[in-house]
C-alpha cells in the first residue's frame, strides 16, 4: 500500500484485501509495511477491501473512487459512497465483496489507484496498490498444506 495524505485532516491507517472471513487490523496506529511486489491472488477468489482511516475534522459525503488498470488499459472504475463521519476514528469500512475474474485472459498484474473525496469532490487522500491474478493451483499431494486465509496489505 502506498498511501499519501493530500489533506492533514484525513489519515489512511490501513488498506487490505481480505480473503475468506479475515479481520482487518484497524486497531493499530501504524500502517502495514509497504510491499514492493504485488499481492498474488488466485483466479476467482472472493476478496473484500478493508479501509481504515482517521479524521481530523468532520467529513460529509466521504467517497472512495478506484480505477483498476491492467497493461495500460483501464479495466474498471468504481465509486463507493462511504457516508458522513465525525472527527476521530479509527473508522473501519469493508467494501462489498468482489469475485476476481477467472480464466487465462484475467491473469496478470493489476494496478489500483484510489482517491478519497468529500461531498464537494475535493481530494482528501490517495492510495495505490497492486495485485496479480494467478491460476488456481490444481489439487495435488501438497494441497492440504496450504493455509486457507491470507491477509495482504495492498
Amino acid at each position: 500500500m502506498d498511501a499519501s495524505r493530500t489533506s492533514t485532516d484525513f489519515q489512511l491507517v490501513d488498506m487490505a484485501l481480505l480473503t475468506d472471513d479475515e479481520a482487518c487490523t484497524g486497531g493499530s496506529d501504524s500502517p502495514r509495511p509497504q510491499r514492493s511486489e504485488p499481492v498474488e491472488l488466485p483466479e476467482g477468489a472472493l476478496v473484500t477491501l478493508c479501509l481504515v482511516f482517521r479524521l481530523g475534522r468532520d467529513v460529509d459525503g466521504l467517497a472512495y473512487t478506484e480505477t483498476r488498470v491492467r497493461d495500460g488499459t483501464v479495466e474498471a472504475a468504481h465509486e463507493t459512497q462511504l457516508g458522513s463521519f465525525r472527527a476521530g476514528g479509527p473508522y473501519e469500512i469493508h467494501l462489498q465483496p468482489e469475485r476476481l475474474p477467472m480464466g487465462h485472459a484475467a491473469f496478470g498484474t493489476y494496478e489500483v489507484h484510489g482517491v478519497f473525496t468529500d461531498r464537494h469532490r475535493r481530494p482528501l487522500a490517495s492510495a495505490y496498490r497492486r495485485y496479480r491474478i494467478a491460476p488456481e493451483t490444481a489439487p495435488g499431494p501438497g494441497a492440504g498444506k496450504r493455509s486457507g486465509s491470507q491477509t495482504s496489505a495492498v
